[in-house]
């Protein structure tokens, strides 16, 4: 009797599939109407970037680059993070920017992600002098507001890996900095791949920064290490 009832109030647990036309119309509006909610803010960062990502060959001529973190590997930069870091000294080479401001993780003592990117600049030839370190951006939306808020940056050329630059990019608009994207080649590995994926949700959280503004972890005063390090290099 247990069985019959369960079978009969739909107490097993199965999804029971439309049985009549209209019921599978139903079904067929509600995975729409779920499809287009979860990709609309992947297809807001699209729209928010369009026309502003280049490469490192003709992105326009910008005071600052904003070069964001992507992990360490036994403290030194990961295979991502060296070729942002890789772009930004190609930059700084060609004359197309001045300053670099690397912003990452340093949320404790054993872990500092701004320290190694500078150190791998240097060691890539880009003067010390000319690198200035967030080391409170613990997400790409804190880079931002950072960015703009804390270091005064009003307009950038940011670095990152292809699947991430459009985020980025729509990101530090909205923070107020007018932004240019130059997304570096990366191999296509599990690990482009996984952040190929993460980017869909990602985006979601992207969406409700660009809406709510929160502030960033970690805000502080503001900091002259960017004026500063622009003013010695004239």
């Amino acid at each position: 009797m247990r069985r019959w009832a369960s079978r009969g109030t739909g107490l097993t647990g199965r999804p029971r599939l439309p049985r009549t036309r209209r019921g599978w119309r139903r079904l067929v509006r509600v995975a729409v109407t779920v499809c287009v909610l979860a990709l609309a803010p992947a297809t807001w960062t699209h729209l928010a970037s369009a026309g502003r990502l280049h490469t490192t060959a003709d992105v326009p001529r910008t005071e600052v680059a904003v070069v964001f973190g992507a992990g360490l590997w036994r403290g030194d930069p990961s295979p991502y993070l060296a070729h942002r870091l890789d772009a930004a000294a190609e930059l700084y080479r060609a004359g197309r920017i001045e300053v670099v401001l690397v912003t990452g993780d340093n949320g404790r003592a054993e872990y500092d992600e701004p320290d190694a990117m500078r150190a791998y600049l240097v060691r890539a030839g880009v003067p010390d002098g000319r690198i200035v370190s967030d080391y409170a951006g613990f997400d790409t939306w804190d880079s931002c507001v950072r960015a703009k808020k804390v270091f005064g940056v009003d307009r950038a050329v940011l670095i990152s890996q292809g699947f991430h630059i459009r985020r980025a990019v729509a990101l530090c608009r909205r923070a107020g900095v007018t932004s240019y994207g130059v997304g570096v080649d990366a191999r296509h590995d599990a690990t482009w791949y996984y952040g190929g994926v993460r980017e869909l949700f990602a985006a979601g959280k992207a969406a409700a920064d660009a809406v709510l503004r929160p502030d960033p972890t970690f805000l502080g005063p503001k900091e002259p290490g960017v004026s500063r390090a622009l003013t010695e290099s004239r």
